[in-house]
C-alpha cells in the first residue's frame, strides 16, 4: 500500500471520527442527520464520477464503517451506500439503474437490498443461494412473490431492491418503490437500538419489464449471476466485520481508559495484574482482526476472485471477538458497566447482532472448512 493511499485513509478516518464525534446522542445512540452523510461525499465514495460519485473502492468505504462501528451510529448507510450502491454497479448498466446511482450518492435516495441475512449468506461454494424472491412473466408484465427478513434499512427506504430468481433459476433484481400494491414492508425490532431492520413480502406484486435487472452474463465479467451475488453478500458480511472491529477498538479504548482513572484500595484497578491481563488479551484480539480485515478488505477492493475466504476469515473473528471484549469491557466496568448511563451496552447489542448478521462464525467457518472436504 502505498504512502499517499495510506495518508488519504488516514485523513478521511480523522475527517469521519470527527463528523460523528459531534453527532447528537440520544439514548446512548449517536444519530447522524441524512444530509450530512451527503454533504461529506460518503455516499457516493464507490459511485463512478461520471455519475457524480467519487470513483473511489470499498476499501475507502471501510474506513467510513469502521469509524460507524466506533462510534455506535444509527444511520441507513449500510442499506444504501455499501449494499445499495454495492448492488447497482453489480448489475448491468440501465438508464434507471444510472439515475438511481447518481440520485444514491447526492442523497436524494435511500435504498435498501433485500438479500439472504442469516447462515445462507456464507454457504460455501458449490452450494446454490436461494434468493428470497421469485419472478415470472404472466402477460407482458412480471409477477413477483417472496419474503426476505432482517433487511437493513428497508422500513425507511425510498427504493427497494428485491433479490429474486427467475424461471430458468437466474438471479435478477427487481426495483420497486414502497407502497407499491403487493408489497408490504414492516418494522422487524431487534435489542439493537442502533440498526433499522424490515420484513419485505410480495405477494400479488406485478412489475413491468424494464424493473427487472439482469446480472452481466459470464462472458462479459468472468463472474456471472451467481458469483455476483456471492460478492455482494461478501460485501455485507465484511461491511458488518468492519463496524464490529470499530466498535471493538471503542471498547478497548474505553475501558483501559477507566482502568486508569478507577481508584480501588487507593491505586487504579489497570495496576492490577488480573485487569492488564483482560486488557492484553482484548488489545491482541483487535490486533489479529485488524490484520484479517485488512486482508479481506484488499481482497473485495480489488475484486479478488479467492476474496470469499478472506472475507469469511474476517467475519468469522472479528465478529465473535467484538462480542467477547464488549462483555469483558462490561465486567470491567464494574457496577457502572451494567447501567445505562455507561453505553457499554449499546456496543453489546450492536456486537451480538452483528455476530449472526449475513452468516454466523460457525457458518463462515464451515464455509472455510468445505474447501478441504
Amino acid at each position: 500500500m502505498s504512502t499517499d493511499f495510506t495518508e488519504a485513509h488516514d485523513e478521511l478516518r480523522t475527517v469521519a471520527r470527527d463528523l460523528l464525534g459531534k453527532a447528537p446522542v440520544r439514548g446512548s445512540v449517536v444519530g447522524v442527520d441524512w444530509p450530512s452523510f451527503a454533504e461529506s461525499g460518503w455516499l457516493g465514495l464507490e459511485v463512478p464520477e461520471e455519475l457524480d460519485g467519487a470513483g473511489a473502492t470499498f476499501a475507502e468505504v471501510a474506513v467510513i464503517l469502521r469509524e460507524m462501528g466506533r462510534a455506535a451510529t444509527l444511520s441507513p448507510y449500510l442499506g444504501t451506500a455499501v449494499l445499495g450502491v454495492g448492488t447497482l454497479r453489480a448489475l448491468r448498466a440501465y438508464a434507471g439503474r444510472d439515475e438511481l446511482l447518481r440520485a444514491a450518492a447526492a442523497g436524494l435516495v435511500r435504498i435498501a437490498v433485500a438479500l439472504p441475512t442469516g447462515d445462507a449468506a456464507a454457504a460455501p461454494a458449490g452450494e446454490p443461494i436461494a434468493p428470497p424472491y421469485r419472478v415470472a412473466p404472466s402477460a407482458g408484465a412480471y409477477h413477483l412473490s417472496g419474503r426476505a427478513d432482517f433487511v437493513p434499512d428497508a422500513v425507511d427506504a425510498d427504493q427497494l431492491l428485491l433479490l429474486a430468481a427467475d424461471p430458468g433459476g437466474e438471479p435478477v433484481v427487481v426495483a420497486v418503490e414502497p407502497g407499491h400494491p403487493g408489497l408490504a414492508v414492516a418494522g422487524q425490532p431487534v435489542l439493537d437500538a442502533t440498526r433499522r431492520f424490515g420484513t419485505v413480502t410480495a405477494d400479488g406484486l406485478v412489475v413491468d419489464e424494464g424493473a427487472v435487472w439482469r446480472f452481466p452474463p459470464a462472458t462479459e465479467t468472468g463472474a456471472g449471476g451467481a458469483a455476483g451475488v456471492r460478492r455482494l453478500l461478501d460485501r455485507g458480511a465484511l461491511a458488518v466485520a468492519c463496524d464490529s472491529l470499530g466498535g471493538a477498538e471503542a471498547m478497548l479504548g474505553r475501558t483501559v481508559a477507566y482502568a486508569g482513572a478507577r481508584q480501588q484500595f487507593g491505586r487504579p484497578i489497570g495496576s492490577f495484574q488480573a485487569v492488564k491481563h483482560a486488557c492484553a488479551d482484548m488489545a491482541v484480539q483487535v490486533a489479529v482482526g485488524q490484520e484479517l480485515l485488512e486482508a479481506a478488505v484488499t481482497a473485495v477492493a480489488a475484486a479478488d476472485p479467492g476474496a470469499g475466504v478472506a472475507v469469511s476469515r474476517a467475519k468469522s473473528y472479528v465478529c465473535a471477538a467484538a462480542v467477547e471484549i464488549a462483555g469483558q469491557a462490561m465486567q470491567l466496568h464494574g457496577g457502572i458497566g451494567y447501567a445505562w448511563e455507561s453505553g457499554v451496552h449499546v456496543y453489546l447489542k450492536r456486537a451480538a447482532l452483528g455476530r449472526s448478521l449475513f452468516g454466523a462464525p460457525s457458518a463462515h467457518r464451515a464455509r472455510i472448512a468445505a474447501r478441504f472436504v
